[in-house]
């Protein structure tokens, strides 16, 4: 939904509608918006002695889009709580969410996520939990959310409040108390700024925090204005380019751009080079050999067929890269419409058993109360599967290296196989079975080149049905004899002809050619397997089905935790 026909702006601006109409200040005054000082690289007094940083540049492009004027005061963090809380200032532009103090201030959608990190001299520790933290000393910043949150998760910490993320890390460094929790973000900038080598991250005890916008309450008109014109920069793109700018630098490091830039049109130029020797010789070979003129030109099929392949994984990681922007977008958000919804409902029960029923979104609110969870519910599950669906399509068209070094859960890559060819399973049968066998070992190899096996296998076996009643069943078993693990794909199916079992790993044969087969699937599959130590096997009757058996060398002392 646009955010300018959303409901919750739809109220909003009604709010507002209402303040101008009554004469309210903070439309026709300048907003005062506060911020802690010392908070970089979210927000931070420059060299320049000006407010910078993500949150006031994030701001001052809202007031820009909503036509509103601010003005940036950034002070202590406990100084702009108390301004904010005694009127002196309108809006914080960045506090953490939490139940406690919603309880007395109103928060917008988060334009970003906080995580926060323990902070230990070099050498010390490892890995902290929040059971460790019992009897240590934890410097935190005086009244900020992990002090709140360190006193009541971690009741048996000795928490050091200090005024700043600075002064934290400071007090760290000179080698007094035991750990700081700190913001990670802002402890890796100071950290760096300030030249604190000895420091490093031990361990992120805390989920990630929602970071926006916060008033007092009854300042929601306000507020509503502010989450607003963030709805507008997060779909015209501004606001993640603000966060790119800000906070990617530290999220992931640099890379090397030149080097990558030259090293790749080296290899352009020798792949160039090699094109071009390679298209010398086919065209020497067609001359000097003319009874060879067939085969040559099913190798030129094989090639073509291969860059058809190739241009589907470019494009299947595209499509995925698009896909998993909005996707990603409506799991941030629909959580957070789940929690306005509940939120809402006291509310919303007192108007119905006061008043009656009445309408919500077309429909009775008898029946829309119980019926908007559950639709909420079915959109977070359906955008998981998206997004689970298209991680799988992008491992699966990523071309990376052949190395066979892998520890792989058999049952893992056929249960990725089965999701990427799930609508051919569907479409082909209406009886198909799956079985994991229990505790199985993994095996070493490569586990995206045996996925491809097993998706030629699955999709041979829906080829090979001439109806939907007829069955498809896909098992995985351990022969703890020879110790191997075994896949088998079992049709029912029309069957193999014996004289032809014999030649299935033969390249180009097919007995599909006037439905476009090529005749590579197996016969790649069969180089694969061999490359693995493994083996496939297939026995078959005719009219009743086949089966296709993979074997490979199981690891010994491991087992798998897929079920």
């Amino acid at each position: 939904m646009a955010a300018a026909t959303h409901p919750f702006f739809r109220i909003a601006r009604l709010a507002l509608g209402l303040a101008w109409l009554l004469g309210s200040p903070a439309l026709a005054e300048t907003i005062r918006v506060g911020g802690d000082f010392n908070y970089p690289p979210y927000e931070f007094i420059n060299e320049q002695g000006e407010p910078d940083g993500y949150n006031t540049e994030l701001t001052l492009a809202i007031a820009e889009v909503m036509g509103m004027e601010v003005d940036i005061v950034l002070g202590s963090w406990q100084q702009a709580r108390e301004r904010l809380l005694d009127g002196r200032l309108d809006v914080l532009q960045g506090a953490v969410f939490s139940p406690e103090r919603s309880r007395q201030f109103a928060f917008s959608p988060p334009h970003a996520l906080i995580n926060h990190s323990l902070f230990a001299r070099r050498g010390e520790a490892a890995d902290v939990t929040l059971a460790e933290l019992a009897g240590r000393e934890v410097i935190v910043q005086r009244d900020s959310i992990m002090h709140e949150q360190l006193s009541r998760l971690a009741p048996q910490a000795r928490p050091v409040p200090a005024d700043t993320h600075s002064d934290a890390l400071r007090l760290l460094a000179a080698g007094r108390h035991d750990f700081a929790l700190v913001a990670n973000l802002p402890g890796l900038y100071l950290g760096r700024e300030l030249a604190l080598s000895n420091l490093a991250p031990v361990g992120s005890p805390f989920p990630p925090q929602r970071y926006g916008y916060m008033v007092t309450k009854g300042n929601e008109a306000l507020l509503a204005r502010f989450s607003e014109g963030l709805a507008i920069l997060k779909n015209t793109g501004r606001q993640q380019a603000l966060y790119d700018k800000w906070l990617g630098p530290l999220e992931s490091p640099g890379l090397p751009w030149k080097k990558i830039g030259l090293a790749a049109a080296l290899v352009s130029l020798l792949l160039l080079l090699g094109l071009a020797a390679i298209m010398i010789w086919n065209r020497t070979l067609r001359r000097e050999v003319d009874r060879r003129s067939r085969e040559l030109e099913r190798q030129q099929q094989q090639l073509l067929q291969a860059d058809k392949m190739a241009s589907l994984g470019i494009l299947v990681s595209g499509m995925a890269h698009e896909i998993n922007n909005p996707s990603g977008l409506l799991l941030l958000n629909l959580p957070v419409l789940k929690e306005a919804c509940r939120d809402a409902e006291e509310i919303l029960e007192a108007h119905y058993h006061s008043h009656g029923d009445f309408y919500l979104g077309g429909l009775p609110y008898s029946r829309m109360r119980d019926e908007i969870p559950a639709m909420l519910d079915d959109m977070l599950t359906s955008a998981d599967r998206i997004r689970r669906i298209v991680d799988d399509l992008r491992d699966f068209a990523r071309q990376g290296p052949g190395e066979l070094n892998e520890t792989v859960d058999l049952n893992a890559v056929v249960a990725t196989a089965i999701r990427l060819v799930d609508t051919s399973l569907r479409q082909a049968s209406h009886h198909v079975e799956v079985s994991y066998g229990e505790a199985l070992p993994p095996f070493r190899g490569n586990g995206q080149r045996i996925e491809q096996v097993v998706i030629n296998l699955l999709v041979n076996a829906c080829q090979a049905l001439t109806g939907p009643e007829q069955g498809i069943r896909v098992s995985t078993r351990y022969l703890a004899g020879s110790r191997e693990l075994c896949l088998d794909v079992r049709d029912q199916g029309q069957g193999i002809a014996p004289e032809h079992l014999s030649r299935l790993r033969d390249p180009f044969f097919t007995t599909k050619r006037e439905q476009g087969g090529i005749g590579l699937g197996l016969a790649v599959s069969a180089g694969i397997v061999q490359e693995h130590g493994g083996r496939l096997e297939y026995d078959s009757i005719q009219g009743q089905g086949t089966t296709a058996t993979l074997i490979l060398p199981a690891l010994q002392g491991e087992q798998s935790d897929h079920r």
